[in-house]
């Protein structure tokens, strides 16, 4: 028995890399999957039929799976995703959200389509497939159904941390990760967990950076070998989040690069400083905040 027999996934963005690395595990688990992809370059122009080549690959391998070729953000295509799983194999048990593009490019030089366009197909092409799922799983819930749902969500280090050249795609990562939190919340009562990946991995889209690794498709790994930049190094994480078994674990982001799994605690509490019930100073908070919060002065200084 596969940890995911008897489960169906959708997996966006899986023609390629670490979709395609997410779906081929998926499958090796038991999961049915639905392998979308638009199948347009690295910085979203144009469409094709990539989705055909992971499809080709699950079912040489014995597993089942049909290709969606959607444009997760647009709404409406979004939903028609949703429904061909369930009209392809009953159900609609997982949904993992790794579709995006790159358009990099310093904030002086980046225009505002390079700008819209990466929100656009992140951002919306995340929260889009959420929305039908949702529904889906609502009515579900509310004809008594006893389930559970699952969605993955793709994080990455340059929303977590920044990268130069990357305002777009940045504030694109870090929003999933505040979209991945909230939807927890909504969702759970519901039997449905909401979680966030990081991975990391030699990929067309960091393939476009300079001084970047040879690209590396999922498949192109032999069994047995290890890569620190095989697509798939994350992989395993998504599979077991798509499980029954990580039903105690939602709202959460977490990192995978290479051996390490890493959990993020996100914006968290640190030092404060209170004046004790009075309005603040500016002329005097420089020196408080320099003290007490940034600890940038001794507190001997302190006036």
């Amino acid at each position: 028995m596969g940890m995911l027999d008897g489960k169906v996934a959708i997996v966006t963005g899986a023609g390629h890399g670490i979709g395609r690395g997410h779906a081929l595990e998926l499958a090796k688990h038991g999961a049915k999957v639905v392998v979308n992809d638009l199948g347009g370059s690295v910085t979203g122009e144009g469409t094709g039929r990539d989705a055909d080549l992971t499809v080709d690959i699950i079912k040489g391998r014995g597993g089942e799976a049909v290709a969606n070729y959607e444009d997760v953000a647009d709404f409406d295509g979004a939903g028609r995703m949703i429904a061909q799983a369930i009209e392809a194999f009953g159900s609609m048990d997982v949904l993992v959200n790794n579709a995006g593009i790159v358009r990099d490019g310093a904030i002086w030089n980046m225009s505002e389509g390079d700008f819209d366009a990466v929100l656009r197909v992140h951002v919306k092409g995340t929260w889009a497939p959420c929305h039908h799922a949702a529904k889906h799983w609502r009515e579900k819930s509310k004809s008594g159904e006893a389930f559970t749902g699952r969605v993955i969500n793709t994080t990455s280090g340059a929303g977590l941390v920044g990268n130069f050249g990357q305002t777009n795609y940045a504030t694109a990562k870090a929003g999933i990760a505040g979209l991945t939190q909230t939807l927890s919340l909504e969702l759970y009562k519901l039997g449905v967990t909401v979680n966030c990946v990081g991975p990391a991995a030699a990929t067309r889209i960091t393939g476009t950076m300079p001084g970047a690794p040879t690209v590396i498709e999922a498949d192109d790994v032999p069994d047995g070998e290890w890569n620190r930049m095989d697509p798939s190094v994350s992989s395993p994480l998504v599979a077991w989040l798509a499980s029954d078994e990580s039903q105690h674990v939602t709202g959460q982001v977490i990192r995978a690069v290479a051996e390490d799994i890493i959990l993020m605690t996100g914006w968290t509490n640190g030092a404060s400083l209170s004046n004790g019930g009075k309005r603040w100073d500016a002329t005097k908070l420089g020196t408080q905040l320099a003290t007490d919060i940034f600890h940038t002065r001794a507190p001997g200084l302190r006036y």
